[in-house]
């Protein structure tokens, strides 16, 4: 019954976005003057180069919204992205909640995916969070968000190769190994089954 209230109040609580000031919004106050320029700039310039929208936002209540509901409400209020390409995203960030959100137009959920969204908080935002460099941490993950939508990879990943044998020597061995396995047992040398290799 609580839950079920709850997301009744959720899905009526009024929600007043805060006015679109420009590619960085920083309505929570935590990013200095000069990182927010640069962070304008880096945006400004993937734009013209891609028409892709990339907006960050700093808020400081997410007014009883979850921050799933808040981001999705705030992308919509705000209309990122062309509207034929949907190719908006926006990085929120709630530091009095502690919550980040990178929220994605359809259009560029092939190229941004939950998985790599998931990444670049995780590994990247919140780490930095944590040690107490929210500046940082906004940057270093706007940053990522730019990397990804420009086709690069995120550190520690390990790009594909259509060239490596790897596979089919691991395959190779483990083949070999069991038809050892076979021989020795039907010749009554060892067990290779429960308890065996």
């Amino acid at each position: 019954i609580l839950a079920a209230w709850n997301s009744a109040y959720a899905a009526n609580a009024v929600f007043t976005p805060p006015a679109l000031t420009g590619r960085v919004t920083d309505e929570a106050h935590v990013l200095p003057r000069e990182e927010a320029a640069r962070l304008e700039a880096a945006l400004a310039a993937h734009e013209a180069k891609t028409t892709e929208q990339v907006v960050v936002a700093t808020v400081p209540s997410l007014q009883g919204l979850g921050i799933e509901e808040y981001a999705n409400r705030l992308f919509r209020a705000w209309g990122l992205g062309q509207k034929d390409k949907n190719n908006g995203v926006l990085l929120l960030v709630a530091p009095n909640e502690r919550e980040v959100r990178i929220e994605v137009g359809y259009g560029l959920e092939g190229a941004l995916t939950d998985a790599l969204s998931s990444r670049i908080i995780h590994e990247i935002m919140l780490p930095a969070f944590r040690s107490g460099d929210m500046p940082g941490g906004v940057e270093a993950g706007t940053l990522a968000v730019l990397k990804v939508l420009g086709g690069g990879a995120l550190p520690g990943a390990q790009p594909a190769r259509e060239d490596s044998w790897e596979p089919l020597i691991v395959f190779g061995l483990f083949l070999a190994l069991w038809l050892i396995g076979i021989y020795f047992g039907r010749r009554g040398g060892g067990r290779f089954g429960p308890g065996g290799f």
